[in-house]
C-alpha cells in the first residue's frame, strides 16, 4: 500500500458524489489508469471500462439509464489496499421499470485513489412504484 491511505470516510464522500450525480467529483477519486466493472454486461466481470475517459462514460451510463438513481444506507470499510461499500440501489428506467436492490462495490486502491471499482447487485425482478 502506498503512503496515502484511503479511509471509510473517503468511500462515503465517493458515495455522496454518486448521489449528487457529480461526475467531476467522482473522477477526482479515480486513478489515471482506473477500471470500472459494471453490474451487467456480456463478460465475466459485466461490462468493463478501462481508462479515465471510458470510466467516466461508464459512470454516466448509470444516470442515463436511471435518471433518478440513488444509493442509500451506505456502509463502507477499508483494509489496506482494498475496500467495500454496501448500499441499497434504486432507480427508474425511462419505461417506468423500477429497480431496488442491495449492492456492493469492491475497490482496489493505489496511491490514495480508486484503481478498480467492481460493482455487484442482487438480481431482483422490477419492484412496484411503492418501493417494496
Amino acid at each position: 500500500m502506498s503512503q496515502t491511505q484511503v479511509s471509510a470516510e473517503f468511500l462515503q464522500a465517493f458515495s455522496e458524489a454518486w448521489n449528487r450525480h457529480d461526475i467531476d467529483a467522482l473522477m477526482s477519486f479515480m486513478a489515471d489508469d482506473c477500471e470500472f466493472h459494471a453490474v451487467a454486461g456480456p463478460d465475466l466481470l459485466g461490462r468493463s471500462f478501462k481508462g479515465r475517459e471510458a470510466v467516466r462514460e461508464g459512470f454516466q451510463l448509470a444516470w442515463q439509464t436511471f435518471p433518478d438513481a440513488a444509493w442509500r444506507d451506505g456502509t463502507h470499510f477499508v483494509h489496506g489496499d482494498r475496500g467495500v461499500s454496501e448500499c441499497t440501489f434504486s432507480g427508474t428506467k425511462a419505461d417506468g421499470t423500477r429497480i431496488e436492490a442491495r449492492m456492493v462495490d469492491v475497490f482496489t486502491f493505489r496511491d490514495g485513489k480508486i484503481a478498480v471499482k467492481n460493482a455487484y447487485r442482487k438480481e431482483r425482478p422490477p419492484v412496484s412504484h411503492a418501493g417494496n
